[in-house]
């Protein structure tokens, strides 16, 4: 009797198994792949929203990880595995593709550089050149060469240049590098702002993305974002490429950030769209792949002789 009820309970046992092992495997097989995505910090609120549409839509996981540009492209030319590699320039994405890392880059978002201040600088279009040399007033910049947001603002100091002679020598000793870890209420492209420019008042003026001074003014609505005169304007191309290996769901995914859903979503946060979606690199791509990387390692050398403030602080996550 007792060799029977042992039968009974352990083929009821294995019985069971076999059916939470069908149905976990049948579970697996069933859901897609994660698609991760590597981004630039200014995208954060528009593509984490896009990335969540995306995934309601086509029941595929993103995975998001957010930092500057430059830092996430050295990580991936040093062996890290993502899908899709979302730069806030077209620069870093082009070195990828050069480096037969990644397809071909596509323009998919474009964001004005503004100028953020504080309400006691009185900052305006007008005056704005005039408040950048004046030595009592502080001027911040991010980090050249591993932050596109950087190198925007060397680019308008060399603007200033042409006309003003020497003024580019003299910002660019004035300039005060903002990164470096944030606390965790600030660990936002709008809240690293407040945080430079009022919580610990490390610059008066901040040359940032258009999107990002936005989110700065929902934060703080003292802020005053102030558009640049017509021969300081800058503006950043954004550049989208599908690394290689990466899994179907990452090519679907950059056609998702393409479409005009995507591009409506990035739309809400301050995004302009490129004037041509998609842009296709052809033999004219490879050869600006080619003139980025030179320009870069160019930049890598003049940033050792830059004398600029630099703000100790170990890591660079945000733009």
């Amino acid at each position: 009797m007792m060799k029977k009820y042992l039968l009974a309970a352990s083929l009821t046992a294995l019985v069971v198994n076999l059916t939470f092992t069908k149905q976990t495997l049948a579970a697996t097989l069933a859901a897609p792949p994660e698609v991760t995505l590597y981004a630039a910090g200014s995208l954060r609120g528009g593509l984490s929203e896009v990335a969540s549409a995306f995934t309601q839509e086509y029941g595929i996981p993103v995975k998001t990880e957010f930092a500057s540009s430059g830092s996430l492209k050295d990580r991936l030319l040093a062996g890290e595995k993502a899908d899709v590699f979302a730069s806030a320039d077209l620069g870093n994405a082009l070195v990828l593709n050069q480096n037969n890392l990644s397809g071909e880059v596509k323009t998919f978002a474009r964001n004005p550089i503004y100028a953020i201040a504080t309400p006691e600088v009185s900052l305006t279009t007008e005056n704005l050149l005039d408040k950048f040399l004046d030595t009592n007033v502080k001027l911040g910049i991010s980090k050249p060469v591993s932050d596109p947001l950087g190198d925007y603002g060397v680019e308008v100091f060399r603007k200033a240049e042409q006309i003003n002679p020497g003024s580019f020598a003299q910002l660019n000793g004035k300039a005060v590098i903002l990164s470096g870890t944030l606390p965790p209420e600030r660990n936002s492209p709008g809240g690293s702002i407040v945080y430079y420019l009022q919580d610990i008042n490390k610059a008066d003026i901040y040359l940032v993305y258009y999107t990002s001074a936005l989110s700065a003014q929902q934060i703080s609505p003292s802020l005053q974002i102030v558009e640049l005169p017509d021969n300081l304007k800058t503006q950043a191309d954004y550049g989208l490429t599908v690394l290689k290996d990466a899994n179907p769901g990452g090519s679907k995914l950059a056609d998702y950030i393409l479409s005009p859903t995507g591009q409506k979503i990035l739309a809400k946060y301050g995004f302009n769209s490129p004037k041509s979606v998609p842009e296709s690199q052809g033999v004219g791509g490879i050869l600006l792949a080619v003139s980025v990387a030179f320009a870069l390692q160019k930049k890598l050398i003049a940033a050792k002789q830059q004398k600029v403030q630099v703000i100790s602080c170990p890591d660079n996550r945000l733009r």
